[in-house]
């Protein structure tokens, strides 16, 4: 039986204006999302993780601005109604009427930025199933009450009066979660959620949105910069770099068979744990300045093993096998072969068994 898929990015390219010029910020993104599978986005700092994601959720800055490309979605309305939906085609009003909180939710890296200082907790949790669904008041505070209890907090009841301020780190990003969860989205898109937080209260965070998608079946994306998560909870990996997607596929594949040196390189700087290791290993080299034209593969740069062609033309999606798309010359045939350092295999076998 053939997966439903509930988002399809086609093309996508997006560019922001600054007093410096234009920044081409993502270039031609190509991505599928299937219903109760995740997808975890990684690359580094300024690869255009959040900026995706945000042009999902009709929230860029002012100053950014879609070039090309389109964002379907795939979802039921209220009618009973299969729809697919360019959001890109969407009016910033329509966005928030009939799909952002509604169908597709967010839950941000900081939960104390997410939170209105303000307002009680079951307030915040409560406004958007009475502005999407119309329900009471009674209506929503009950099932307010249950979420909270869904997202492992204790005294639910008690919870909802009180302010953000009066909750610890980890039980705030538990209300942000709760908070998305409210109008049981399709989607679930996770921004860094548990970078604030320390090591135990993250597995336990993690955990959590793994055991409410297993029961909802919704779709997850995460972005992180954390291999170690995207280990434990993605069953698809699309690798970033300078605004494009350079490689994707299963995250067996990504860990057991990556192909692209800057994969390679993401992996290598992972910390192991079974060795004295002082000084983690860092990708030499910076991104390219997204105010100037990219010419060719925008890692040649940083690529030791870049050919002659890296720096005339890009490189198309190469076919691995399966899933597996990497965008790299080296997977031409007529390349030579180059194989993935042994250290960094012996890194990536004990952090994968250190996640067993």
């Amino acid at each position: 039986m053939e997966k439903e898929r509930v988002l399809s990015i086609r093309d996508l390219a997006i560019s922001f204006k600054t007093s410096n010029g234009i920044v081409n910020a993502i270039r031609g993104v190509r991505l599928d999302l299937f219903r109760g599978e995740t997808i975890a986005i990684v690359g580094e700092s300024g690869s255009g993780k959040s900026v995706t994601v945000k042009a999902i959720m009709g929230i860029l800055s002012g100053n950014g601005f879609v070039n090309d490309g389109s964002i379907i979605f795939n979802y039921t309305d209220e009618n009973g109604e299969k729809v697919s939906q360019d959001l890109l085609k969407l009016s910033n009003r329509e966005m928030q009427h009939k799909i952002c909180g509604k169908h597709i939710a967010m839950v941000f890296q900081d939960p104390m930025t997410s939170l209105n200082p303000t307002m009680t907790i079951g307030k915040q949790i409560m406004e958007g199933m009475m502005y999407h669904y119309k329900v009471s008041k009674a209506e929503a505070y009950k099932k307010a009450v249950e979420l909270l209890e869904e997202v492992g907090i204790t005294d639910p009841e008690k919870r909802m009066k009180n302010y953000p301020h009066q909750l610890s780190g980890g039980m705030r990003q538990r209300v942000v979660i709760a908070i998305a969860l409210a109008c049981d989205p399709d989607i679930l898109i996770c921004d860094e959620p548990t970078t604030a937080l320390d090591v135990t209260i993250q597995a336990k965070i993690l955990e959590l949105i793994k055991e409410i998608q297993a029961k909802k079946n919704i779709s997850v994306i995460y972005i992180t910069h954390d291999l170690g998560v995207v280990a434990k909870v993605a069953d698809y990996v699309a690798v970033m770099y300078a605004g494009k997607i350079i490689e994707k596929g299963s995250v067996d594949e990504i860990f057991y068979d990556p192909r692209h040196p800057y994969t390679w390189g993401l992996l290598s700087s992972m910390p192991d744990v079974n060795t004295n290791e002082e000084v983690l290993y860092t990708i030499p080299g910076t991104p390219p300045n997204l105010l100037n034209k990219v010419e060719g593969d925008a890692f040649a740069v940083r690529n030791e093993y870049a050919l002659n062609i890296d720096f005339r033309l890009e490189p198309p999606m190469f076919n691995v096998g399966g899933k597996h798309r990497v965008s790299s010359w080296l997977l031409h045939e007529d390349a030579p072969k180059v194989e993935m350092p042994l250290t960094l295999r012996h890194r990536i076998d004990n952090m994968l068994k250190e996640d067993e």
